[in-house]
């Protein structure tokens, strides 16, 4: 959670999934929560981010785990018996991570209010794109490098989402937290925003494009 906000009771959450090389072990190395209180001392909205391990199951079941009931009923509970409002969850992963972000809002439309990707591991025709139109009534925050080898896809997709991104970019980059460091800002203020409004009414569809069993444990941000 940011600092100067004691436990975090109250506070809505941002479930963050990992990609294939990182754990929750590795968060604080990242400088997540530091990039959390930043975004909180310049005025966004405070929540608090949670963190599981998913394995390299890609975010979704597998036959003797499955990550995505986890991220939508373990980790949820988990949250909700410490004081945090699950009532107000948002997604945010990167590469695998991306993927299974998406995958899982779409897998249970409207349990997210958000969902942030970054460089999701996305390929035409795979289960993201498959069901794109579920994220209806969802909003998405999409940024990827364009030296990221999957620019393409990433690109495919966004073409794919029924409604246009409301957030993210396209910029110089690659897949690697080089690139993904210099948006975190931009994607933890679009969640930010998200969690503290009112519950959006449901998006009309195809709006033209305006935008080119695991170890649970929650990340807290150094003070």
């Amino acid at each position: 959670m940011p600092a100067g906000h004691g436990d975090g009771s109250g506070l809505p959450v941002c479930l963050i999934l990992h990609g294939g090389s990182k754990r929750p072990a590795d968060f604080e190395g990242l400088g997540l929560g530091r990039f959390l209180t930043d975004a909180v001392s310049r005025g966004a909205a405070p929540f608090v981010l949670a963190g599981a391990t998913g394995d390299r199951l890609a975010w979704q079941p597998g036959e003797r785990d499955d990550p995505q009931r986890m991220l939508h009923e373990e980790l949820p509970a988990w949250c909700a018996a410490r004081g945090y409002d699950t009532g107000r969850l948002a997604a945010w992963g990167w590469s695998m991570g991306g993927y299974g972000s998406l995958l899982l809002a779409e897998a249970f439309p409207r349990f997210v209010r958000a969902v942030a990707a970054f460089s999701p591991a996305v390929v035409p025709g795979d289960l993201v794109f498959r069901d794109a139109e579920r994220l209806t009534g969802t909003p998405v925050g999409l940024w990827c490098g364009k030296g990221d080898p999957l620019f393409a896809n990433v690109r495919a997709l966004r073409r794919e989402l029924p409604v246009a991104p409301v957030a993210g970019a396209f910029g110089p980059g690659e897949h690697n937290f080089a690139y993904w460091s210099t948006v975190i800002p931009a994607a933890f203020a679009f969640v930010a925003g998200q969690l503290s409004s009112p519950l959006p009414s449901p998006l009309p569809s195809r709006l033209p494009s305006l935008l080119p069993s695991p170890f649970l444990s929650p990340f807290l941000s150094p003070a």
